[in-house]
């Protein structure tokens, strides 16, 4: 058995066991989780092209 089939196969005994409004619940935090995690990724990517991007432009200065 692959291990795609094995996932599968313990997502949907998982979601079988819960009563509908948990599993609903659960759906929710795991987008609000996915979606902090999203802008998080996203500040800290600007905020290291913006440091970059300073660095860079300082190694030109110094080197005119």
């Amino acid at each position: 058995m692959s291990l795609l089939n094995i996932t599968m196969q313990s997502c949907r005994s998982f979601f079988s066991d819960e009563e509908g409004p948990t599993t609903v619940e659960y759906a929710v935090m795991l987008a609000l989780i996915v979606a902090v995690c999203a802008g998080t990724v996203s500040t800290l990517a600007n905020a290291t092209n913006e440091n970059f991007n300073r660095s860079a432009q300082a190694i030109l200065e110094a080197t005119e």
